[in-house]
């Protein structure tokens, strides 16, 4: 018969079931492993384990699915990450649907990297961004492949005109470059980038909730190996639709000719829009080659690997690309918010390694990749997150316009008939007239014809992330 247990003993086993770690967390020997399964966020979790200094499991890669394990690509970044940080070891099941890292250091330097044809350079671009800020010297690399892709990733572009700038709004901005040497458009690629990044000793804490006016457009078309009027073509389609809502538009054009040009025809235009209180939001669409007959079968399983698959109809015009351009940014501004959806993850991972404060940031609805950043967030660094609605889906102008009808309704049409008494205040299946009109107008977000989606107010304290370099500047 088991002895009793004291009071002592069950208050000691309650204090260690409530600091027990996450459910999606395991303890492997002495070594904490964070464990996933699934493809799908791959590099970010490789990307907050190295931050986080965590280990990191990732089971049941494409185990259900004909082609299982990973994909070039998935293999080719994660050489990457073991190429540009210190005492990383990875180790990859002979199926290749477990992978097991245990992360080291950031050295920083100077490295060299060819991507697969597979994925564009931003796929193994954006991780760089954040890593390369918490190194112990600065980060300079040279990255090979395709330079721009439809639907995938972000071309070299967007992260240079867009991405860049959010880092801007947490202190880094000195020795923060990209330059784009060669284009390379798909499928051959044949580009060529330099990505430069300075040491960051902290990051400073955000408090962007202003959205402001936009007060400018600013845009890049550009063509490899087709005709330089391409990309004339694309800048004026683009100003039919732009010029109607603002005068400032300055759409840039670089054409690239001869070795600089890459090994594939290709254009695209990439566009974005800058408010007065700095809060950036873009969209991009790149030409989308056509298919070979033994690239058929390999490209279309690649997007079935994907989840943003390319939704542009192949062989379209110039014209119809930058007409869907201006369009996707149009849509981009009326979601609201200071940050872009494809911006997200950035700024909610600056704010959790921003300095030991509150940091907040107005963000339109998140996406489901930001959701799962969230989740991911907190297993990494125990950081939750703070999100609240900014009331009803109703336009600043909508309410003014409203409390003006009001006052004009009380001071010139005091007397009421009363019939018009007993319809507000009838009650149809529980709810009076007036709760129902208002009801509709909270679930729809429309009043006085004018449309503004959900925006919210996320929130949390930083962690106080530091460089390992303590004499960074």
């Amino acid at each position: 018969m088991a002895p009793a247990r004291s009071a002592s003993t069950n208050s000691k086993l309650k204090a260690a079931t409530r600091d027990a770690p996450p459910p999606r967390a395991t303890i492997n020997g002495s070594r904490k492993v964070l464990t996933f399964r699934g493809h799908q966020h791959l590099r970010q979790r490789i990307v907050l384990s190295v931050l986080s200094g965590k280990s990191v499991k990732i089971e049941g890669i494409r185990q259900d699915e004909v082609d299982i394990g990973l994909r070039d690509y998935e293999v080719s970044f994660l050489r990457l990450i073991e190429k540009v940080t210190n005492g990383t070891t990875i180790e990859i099941s002979y199926t290749g649907t477990t992978v097991l890292l245990h992360p080291g250091l950031l050295p920083g330097g100077t490295f060299t990297h060819t991507c697969p044809l597979s994925r564009s350079i931003g796929y193994f671009l954006e991780p760089l961004v954040v890593l390369g800020c918490f190194g112990k010297r600065p980060l300079e690399i040279r990255m090979e492949g395709i330079t721009s892709e439809e639907g995938r990733d972000l071309s070299v572009d967007m992260i240079r005109t867009v991405t860049l700038p959010h880092l801007h709004l947490f202190g880094i901005e000195d020795g923060l470059e990209l330059q784009i040497k060669k284009r390379g458009a798909a499928p051959l690629g044949g580009g060529q980038v330099l990505f430069r990044c300075p040491v960051v000793k902290n990051v400073k804490t955000l408090n962007f909730v202003e959205p402001g006016k936009i007060k400018r457009i600013r845009g890049i078309s550009w063509s490899t190996r087709v005709s330089p009027q391409f990309a004339n073509r694309m800048v004026e389609a683009a100003r039919s639709v732009l010029n109607r809502y603002i005068p400032d538009i300055y759409l840039y054009t670089d054409v690239y000719k001869g070795e600089d040009s890459g090994k594939s025809p290709g254009y695209g235009l990439t566009l974005l829009s800058l408010s007065n209180t700095s809060a950036i939001h873009a969209a991009e669409t790149v030409s989308v080659p056509v298919p070979s007959a033994n690239q058929s079968a390999a490209s279309s399983l690649q997007i079935n690997d994907v989840s943003s698959a390319p939704t542009l109809p192949r062989f379209q015009t110039p014209e119809e690309l930058a007409l869907y351009a201006a369009r996707l940014l149009l849509d981009s501004v009326a979601k609201g918010g200071c940050v872009d959806e494809a911006h997200q993850w950035l700024v909610l991972l600056m704010m959790v390694l921003g300095s030991e404060d509150v940091g907040r940031c107005r963000m339109g609805a998140l996406t489901p990749f930001s959701i799962q950043y969230l989740r991911d967030l907190y297993d990494f660094f125990g950081v939750r997150f703070k999100i609240a609605s900014m009331g009803t889906p109703l336009s600043t102008n909508a309410v003014a316009d409203a409390e003006k009808k009001d006052a004009g309704e009380e001071e010139g049409e005091s007397e009421q008939s009363s019939e018009e008494e007993d319809e507000d205040g009838q009650v149809v299946m529980g709810m009076t007239v007036n709760e129902i009109k208002q009801a509709k107008v909270e679930r729809h977000g429309i009043q006085n014809g004018k449309l503004r989606p959900p925006e919210f107010m996320v929130s949390c304290v930083g962690i106080g992330y530091g460089n390992i370099n303590r004499s960074a500047a």
